[in-house]
């Protein structure tokens, strides 16, 4: 995995071309990238009506990465977490930022004020050369892997324990191909699967522990 932290950025290299699916702010959809950014923000950075798209794609054009695939945090990049696994000859490897400060539990909705932006932010990369449908069926055990790590982080909230948060993004990569299928029957959906669960349980476990040590709820830890 080739990743750099170069603060406030976070940029993970794939080394080639890949088919990318996610719902980034920067390019959403299935595209073709070579990279995945995070750019770390704080809360105070995103003011209510801010044009935070105009904002970003400037921030990008300016590195000179206007194509790569980007994410906003305001988590503290440098708590960034890998994990891998393989699985019958298929490895996947991930990296996540990790904040609850805007913990959801599904089908319910908080009144946040638009005050709190931590989020989880997933990139996953498997080796395997996917078909489209595939790559739609790797994010949704991505999504899954996700969700499941939250749950057992057990982030409790007024309506029950939290699920993840209003602003996650997930972006899954892979070489072009024809493999048709990822679920969790096949090694393409293990190892993506328990590369994504260990490496966003990881980060919500030292999301829970900064929370313990600050407290404070004004993005010193989100």
């Amino acid at each position: 995995m080739t990743h750099r932290l170069d603060p406030p950025w976070l940029i993970w290299d794939l080394g080639a071309p890949h088919r990318v699916l996610s719902w980034s702010l920067t390019r959403p959809g299935m595209v073709t990238a070579d990279r995945i950014l995070w750019r770390e923000v704080r809360n105070a950075d995103l003011p209510r009506d801010f044009d935070v798209l105009t904002w970003f794609r400037t921030q990008l054009a300016q590195r000179g990465q206007a194509d790569a695939v980007a994410m906003l945090t305001s988590r503290d990049l440098a708590a960034y977490e890998t994990a891998s696994h393989q699985a019958d000859g298929v490895t996947a490897q991930c990296l996540a930022t990790v904040g609850l400060s805007n913990a959801e539990r599904i089908g319910t909705r908080m009144d946040r004020g638009n005050q709190d932006w931590g989020t989880i932010n997933v990139a996953v990369r498997v080796d395997a050369a996917l078909a489209p449908a595939a790559l739609i069926e790797t994010l949704s055990i991505a999504t899954q892997a996700r969700t499941a790590a939250i749950i057992d982080t057990a982030h409790r909230l007024p309506d029950g324990i939290a699920t993840g948060t209003g602003t996650d993004c997930i972006a899954v990569a892979a070489p072009p191909g024809d493999l048709p299928y990822a679920g969790l029957h096949t090694a393409v959906g293990e190892a993506v699967g328990a590369a994504v669960y260990r490496a966003v349980r990881a980060g919500a476990r030292a999301w829970m522990d900064d929370r313990q040590g600050t407290d404070t709820g004004n993005g010193t830890a989100p």
